[in-house]
């Protein structure tokens, strides 16, 4: 039983797809990497992929606000999403794509493209 253990400890495949691999998380990844909003004051600056938990919310209806709030904090600690709290009252908080975030992108649209073209081949009744 430990060699297995130390086995799954050791498996890259699965300690990566663990962290982000939930239907919730890549929804919140694709989102962040799609998103067209500028951070308040970086006007020009190129700098987009910025929601707010709210914009998500609204963005992701079928998810409920603990579920959105716990997967945020797990991207958050995988390193893939970076939360900015800016101190205003009310506490503004904004969520981006950390560099190793947008390094996973490419996968991931890949993956979203194969999904579209085999759809009807993988999605069946």
């Amino acid at each position: 039983m430990a060699d297995i253990k130390a086995e799954y400890l050791a498996c890259p495949i699965r300690q990566v797809v663990s962290r982000f691999g939930d239907k919730w998380s890549m929804l919140v990844l694709y989102m962040l990497y799609t998103s067209e909003r500028q951070r308040v004051g970086d006007q020009g600056s190129g700098m987009t992929g910025i929601l707010r938990f709210n914009e998500i919310r609204r963005l992701m209806t079928d998810c409920s606000q603990k579920m959105l709030s716990q997967t945020l904090k797990n991207l958050e600690q995988s390193h893939l999403v970076h939360r900015e709290v800016y101190p205003e009252v009310p506490p503004r908080v904004e969520y981006s794509l950390t560099e190793t975030g947008k390094s996973l992108m490419p996968a991931l649209t890949a993956l979203i493209a194969w999904g579209k073209e085999h759809f009807n081949e993988v999605v069946t009744d």
